[in-house]
C-alpha cells in the first residue's frame, strides 16, 4: 500500500515538475531581461529538475522488462535503468548547482566588484558544464552494484559498500549543506551590517545615482532571499532520507520497504517540482516576466531595474 502510494505521489510530482520546470526555462529563455548570469544558473537549476522529473516520471510508468533483453540493452538496463543511475545523476548535477548559485550569490553581494571583474559567460558556462560532468561523475558508482546476468540484474558484491555510503553523504549531501549554511549565513551579517551595499561607479554619477543603487541593491536582496528559501527547501525534503541513508551505512538497522522510507524518497522527489513555485511567489523577476510572456507588460523602467539587479 504505501509503495503504490509513493509511486503515485511520485507520478503527480514528475507531471507538476515536468511542467514548472518547463515553464521557468521557457520564460528564461523567451525573455530577454531575463538573460543575466543568475538566471543562467536558475535555467540550469530548472533543466536538471525538469530532466529529474522526467525520469521519476518514466520510472513509475516504464518497467524494467522480465526477462532483460540479452546484449547491449540488458548490460545498460542494469547498470543505467536498475541502478537510477539516470535518476541520481541529475539529482547530483541538481545538488551541485545549488552550491554554484549559492557562490554566485556570495560574490555578487559580498565582493560586488570583484563579481563585476570575475563575472562572464564564458566563465559561466565553463561553470555550469562542470557541474554535469561532476554531478554524473560523482553519480558513476551506483552502475557498479547490479550487473547483467541470465535475463537478470544482479546485485554485485562491491567491496566496503557502507564505507561508499558514507562518503556518498557527504561528498552529496554534508558538504553541500554546509557550504550553503555558512555562505547563506555570512550573507546575511553582510546584508544586515550594510557592508554588501552596492555603491556606483563614476560612469553612473548623476542625480537618480542613489537611487538606482538603491533599486540594485532591493533586487540583489530579492534575489537573495529567493534562492535562500530553495536552498532551505532542498535541505528539508534531503535530510530525512540522506540521514536514512547514512545511519544504514554505519550500522543502524532500518527498513527501506516502511512507509517512512517511502515517504523520504517522495520528499525527495518533491524538491524536483517546488523551485518554480518559489520562484512565482518570490522572485520579482520571474514575476515580471511572467507577466510579460502572458501578455501583461510592466513600465520599462521597473523591467530595466529588474535588470540590472541581476548582475
Amino acid at each position: 500500500m504505501a509503495e503504490q502510494a509513493a509511486l503515485a505521489f511520485q507520478a503527480v510530482v514528475g507531471i507538476v515538475g515536468i511542467c514548472g520546470n518547463g515553464l521557468v526555462c521557457g520564460v528564461i529563455a523567451k525573455v530577454r531581461f531575463m538573460h543575466t548570469l543568475t538566471n543562467a544558473f536558475i535555467f540550469n537549476q530548472a533543466l536538471v529538475d525538469l530532466i529529474g522529473s522526467l525520469v521519476i516520471l518514466l520510472q513509475r510508468f516504464v518497467p524494467i522488462p522480465d526477462p532483460i533483453p540479452p546484449g547491449a540493452i540488458g548490460v545498460l538496463l542494469c547498470a543505467l535503468w536498475a541502478t537510477k543511475f539516470l535518476q541520481w545523476g541529475p539529482f547530483t548535477v541538481s545538488t551541485f548547482n545549488l552550491i554554484a548559485l549559492t557562490l554566485e550569490r556570495y560574490l555578487a553581494i559580498v565582493f560586488p566588484f570583484r563579481y563585476q571583474t570575475l563575472a562572464s559567460r564564458k566563465k559561466a558556462t565553463a561553470v555550469l558544464v562542470g557541474m554535469w560532468v561532476a554531478g554524473f561523475l560523482f553519480s558513476v558508482y551506483s552502475i557498479y552494484f547490479r550487473y547483467y546476468e541470465d535475463g537478470e540484474c544482479v546485485p554485485n558484491q562491491v567491496a566496503h559498500p557502507r564505507v561508499i555510503g558514507v562518503c556518498v553523504f557527504f561528498v552529496k549531501f554534508f558538504l553541500p549543506v554546509s557550504v550553503m549554511l555558512v555562505v547563506y549565513g555570512h550573507i546575511m551579517v553582510v546584508l544586515k551590517k550594510g557592508t554588501g551595499r552596492i555603491q556606483p561607479g563614476p560612469a553612473a554619477a548623476g542625480p537618480s545615482t542613489e537611487g538606482q543603487g538603491e533599486s540594485l541593491m532591493r533586487a540583489r536582496r530579492n534575489t537573495f532571499k529567493t534562492l535562500l528559501i530553495v536552498c532551505v527547501a532542498f535541505i528539508i525534503c534531503w535530510s530525512p532520507d540522506q540521514i536514512f541513508f547514512f545511519l544504514f551505512n554505519i550500522g543502524v538497522e532500518v527498513d527501506f520497504n516502511s512507509p517512512v522510507s517511502y515517504l523520504f524518497v517522495g520528499m525527495v522527489s518533491l524538491n524536483c517540482c517546488l523551485n518554480p513555485f518559489i520562484y512565482a511567489i518570490k522572485y520579482k523577476q520571474f514575476q515580471k516576466a511572467l507577466k510579460v510572456v502572458f501578455g501583461k507588460r510592466g513600465d520599462r523602467a521597473s523591467v530595466a531595474t529588474l535588470s540590472t539587479g541581476q548582475n
